[in-house]
């Protein structure tokens, strides 16, 4: 289990929020956290841990008036430190290779594979082509209904008619680099993660020849609920918390959730 960091930018500000509270309208969304240090700042500071494969996500949409400084700031993050972080907000066959040259690892994909509702086979080959399945993150990122996690769209606000399985994640991982899958209504609570969705999670992992790492995001906010995912992703899920940090006014001290990950084949060199 490795601890990925993550920089999410909403209206031009490093955030953390309640995600399930994002909407496009008026840009809003309930504040965990609001930070004065820049993108740049955050990656810098990850660097010197010698932490790799972090995210840094866009919150905004393109036509929103804040986009273009949430943009800046992730720029100059990906400047700062090339090829430390992937990217994703709004990323499409004619965007991404602007990220991957600003110093991307990778491009982090929903609403463009998952387009109208529904997933779109040639949308996802039109991206594998644009930039390599090697350059290919995608966020599965879902919310729980009576039948299954769905995966959503559009800032984590459309539901589409995908139920998350273990079918689809291999279906998929032909096609990728790696899974990012934030539990949405837990994101940002710091109440519990969705341990039925990391048990979804860990049974792709380590599955021969298409195996790909996968990252789940979402309510991680205590050391309790740190081991609780990493029994059961069985050590082969990599986390990524936010709120939880005390780095953004959580109660986990950020030294020690390195150190824990790095027992247990984290980024330690």
């Amino acid at each position: 289990m490795r601890f990925r960091p993550c920089i999410d930018i909403h209206n031009g500000k490093v955030k953390q929020i309640i995600g399930g509270s994002l909407r496009d309208r008026g840009d809003s969304a309930l504040e965990n956290f609001v930070s004065e240090r820049s993108a740049a700042d955050f990656a810098r500071f990850y660097h010197k841990d010698h932490l790799k494969g972090g995210h840094i996500i866009l919150l905004n949409p393109a036509s929103s008036p804040y986009f273009e400084a949430t943009r800046q700031q992730a720029l100059e993050a990906l400047n700062a430190e090339p090829g430390d972080f992937s990217l994703g907000g709004g990323v499409n066959p004619w965007n991404a290779e602007e990220y991957l040259k600003a110093g991307a690892s990778h491009v982090i994909v929903t609403s463009y594979v998952f387009s109208e509702g529904r997933f779109d086979r040639d949308h996802l080959d039109e991206m594998v082509r644009a930039v390599g399945r090697e350059h290919l993150i995608l966020d599965l990122s879902c919310r729980a209904k009576e039948d299954g996690f769905y995966i959503v769209t559009d800032r984590w606000q459309k539901f589409t008619d995908v139920r998350l399985s273990l079918s689809i994640l291999i279906m998929l991982s032909g096609s990728c680099d790696e899974f990012l899958v934030h539990g949405v209504d837990a994101e940002g609570k710091q109440r519990g993660p969705q341990l039925e969705l990391v048990d979804l999670l860990a049974k792709v992992c380590g599955r021969g020849a298409n195996h790909v790492p996968v990252t789940y995001a979402g309510g991680i906010g205590s050391f309790s609920d740190l081991e609780d995912v990493r029994h059961h992703g069985k050590g082969l899920v990599d986390v990524t918390i936010g709120s939880g940090l005390d780095l953004f006014g959580g109660s986990m001290p950020y030294r020690e959730v390195i150190d824990r990950c790095s027992t247990s084949g984290g980024y330690k060199k």
